[in-house]
């Protein structure tokens, strides 16, 4: 008999873009995460943050996300990034209650670079055949 997996982490990705907001969450479903997709309309934003592991905030709104919304423990993961180089994340009081945080600059955007560097390069060896 197979057995039940138990645990699957719920998880919030605020933000629903195309590119971003849209891919994370299939990505952390793939995982077998539970995952609630929220928007910067969302009718009681924190309520939703307050239950998530996993929070994947890429709504380009500055600290829409407040840390006493973060459940303590949780992974927040800010991929926002607005003027005045803050994120969609109160960094200075959700970095007390989350395990992990990414900060803002620093965080996932280096990661973005490296992956949009390497895409280029694959596409341009594709082109000329190498």
């Amino acid at each position: 008999m197979a057995q039940a997996r138990l645990g699957a982490p719920p998880a919030v990705v605020v933000g629903r873009s195309a590119i971003l907001g849209k891919p994370a969450g299939m990505l952390l479903l793939a995982r077998d995460a539970t995952v609630t997709y929220c928007h910067s309309r969302t009718a009681d934003l924190s309520a939703a943050v307050r239950e998530a592991d996993i929070v994947v905030a890429a709504v380009g709104r500055a600290r829409l996300i407040r840390g006493q919304d973060v459940k303590p423990g949780a992974v927040v993961i800010d991929a926002g990034y607005n003027p005045g180089n803050v994120g969609d994340v109160g960094f200075d009081s959700a970095v007390e209650r989350a395990s992990l945080i990414t900060p803002v600059p620093g965080g996932v955007g280096p990661m973005t670079i490296a992956t949009l560097l390497e895409q280029t390069v694959d596409a341009a060896a594709r082109q000329l055949g190498v």
